[in-house]
């Protein structure tokens, strides 16, 4: 008997230690679904039967006519943010007050891969960002572009192989193969060797990075539930494993001294040189309310942390947004024309060479490429975490720190409610006259705010002269096995991933 007793004691603390914050949107006036034990509104993507951006989707569409509503993922309670107003105040206006990304559940139990300018918060991000934008000028990101001309070159060369033989060639997998080679060069140095070696160790690596599988997938779900209980789970360990050899090998190539390459490693081996990293802090504050002085040290593991990101980042986002493009192109083959005979034209001024100059002045096809992130962005949701008490303008709503807030862009970018027929290909949406001033609040494939991506522009250049070299000599349609609306990945994370890749036909311009 008494062990029966304990039994349903411990049964009951369970039931109420999960249900104690499900009536937190209600007490609020929030609009939400019910929330359901251990899942609260979040088993579709627990049981990997949807993403975290297509659950983003579906509560934005749930309630068409609310400004905010309500989501439980497991027992946290969180916010899904509908109104352009209202994103522009918390991710810039107000950004104070939601710095954190809030995508560590625990940042005391990070993994030391983890601590990184994406997922670091607080005063790491802070001096992080501080110590390492001076990487990213106008005048470095130009002396890198003779590395993308030549790894364009290769990947013409891989492609023009495809179009010989008719063969049906992945664009997701063509273009993953540009851009590891673009982060191996100028990231580490190195010639990753990816467009030209079918099993290239580095090509292996970046896909391992994006490579959920099942016991990962648990893993990182696993740690949302009880960060505490399961912190000695490490879902990265291989990589982080991977990543710390090949930065440590680097390091001892040049003797841990910046060398004539100019690339990521050097910038990071510069920032361990100049000292102490310090300023004001974020996070602490002093009795007065002046901030403190926070400091932090440029160590192996966080340059290895840093090299894992620039790395992950870089392959992932661009690779994703280039290859979703040219499936649109193939499918929208007018707009494809207007692409490369600007192209054409554009090249035919500079020497039928590619260089950054030409790349810049290609406006349609910037136009183009951003249509593609529209319909797909990378980033299919933004997230923050509420780092002190906070009411939601134009609301009577107060949410309480560590909340979370969510900005579902897949969803935004094509509510017709500011693209007007957003399931059409229309690069003409991003011309100076078109592009309004809601429609840029709205449309944030690199973020916005301190927080926006720091290599924006680095990722839009070699996106755009990936796609410029690809459409200058090939052009692309569907294949046998292509389909229209392509499926995204249910187990994608942070990255919303194609399922299946996207298998297209590269027929060479005369």
């Amino acid at each position: 008997m008494i062990t029966i007793a304990v039994v349903l004691i411990v049964l009951v603390a369970l039931y109420l230690y999960n249900v104690r914050t499900f009536d937190y949107w209600e007490k609020r006036g929030v609009k939400h679904d019910k929330p359901v034990l251990i899942f609260g509104n979040n088993a579709d993507n627990y049981l990997m039967r949807k993403s975290v951006s297509e659950k983003a989707v579906e509560m934005y569409w749930k309630y068409p006519n609310e400004r905010i509503v309500g989501f439980f993922r497991s027992t946290r309670p969180e916010l899904v943010i509908r109104d352009p107003e209202i994103v522009k105040h918390l991710l810039v206006s107000d950004f104070y007050h939601f710095y954190p990304r809030g995508l560590i559940a625990n940042r005391k139990y990070m993994e030391p891969i983890m601590k990184n300018l994406f997922f670091a918060d607080g005063d790491l991000w802070r001096l992080l960002r501080q110590r390492m934008t001076p990487a990213f000028t106008s005048g470095k990101l130009k002396a890198m572009f003779p590395l993308i001309v030549e790894r364009a070159e290769r990947l013409q060369e891989r492609a023009l192989a495809a179009a010989a033989g008719s063969r049906t060639i992945d664009a997701r997998d063509l273009m993953a193969r540009y851009t590891t080679d673009f982060i191996g060069a100028c990231g580490f140095g190195i010639d990753a060797g990816s467009l030209n070696e079918e099993e290239s160790a580095f090509r292996k690596l970046g896909a391992s990075i994006f490579k959920i599988d099942n016991m990962r997938f648990m893993s990182s779900i696993l740690k949302q539930f009880m960060p505490r209980l399961f912190c000695h789970l490490k879902p990265m360990g291989q990589i982080e494993k991977g990543i710390k050899e090949l930065v440590g090998a680097i390091l001892r190539e040049r003797k841990y001294q910046p060398s004539s390459r100019h690339d990521f490693i050097d910038l990071l081996i510069e920032s361990k040189n100049k000292g102490l990293m310090t300023g004001e802090s974020i996070e602490h504050m002093k009795p007065d309310g002046t901030p403190e002085v926070a400091s932090l040290e440029m160590n192996e593991d966080l340059m290895a942390a840093q090299v894992f990101i620039f790395f992950a980042a870089g392959f992932e986002t661009s690779s994703s947004a280039t290859s979703f493009t040219l499936h649109q192109l193939a499918y929208n083959p007018n707009v494809q024309k207007k692409v490369q005979e600007e192209i054409d034209r554009v090249l035919g001024q500079h020497n039928n060479k590619l260089s950054y100059d030409a790349v810049k002045e290609m406006t349609y096809l910037d136009w183009t490429f951003k249509e593609g992130m529209r319909m797909f962005p990378s980033l299919g949701f933004l997230m923050r975490e509420c780092s002190r008490k906070y009411t939601i303008p134009d609301t009577d709503v107060t949410i309480d720190e560590g909340v979370r807030i969510v900005v579902p862009l897949q969803a935004l970018h094509m509510d017709p409610q500011y693209f007007e027929n957003p399931e059409e290909f229309q690069p003409e949406r991003f011309s100076p006259e078109e592009f309004n001033s809601v429609q840029k609040s709205i449309y944030l494939p690199f973020g916005v705010g301190p927080r926006a991506c720091i290599g924006e522009r680095l990722g839009l250049m070699q996106s755009l002269a990936g796609l410029a070299a690809v459409l200058s000599k090939f052009t692309v349609s569907p294949a046998p096995e292509s389909v229209r609306r392509p499926k995204v990945e249910p187990k994608s994370g942070v990255v919303q991933t194609i399922k299946g890749g996207l298998p297209l036909m590269f027929k060479e311009r005369k």
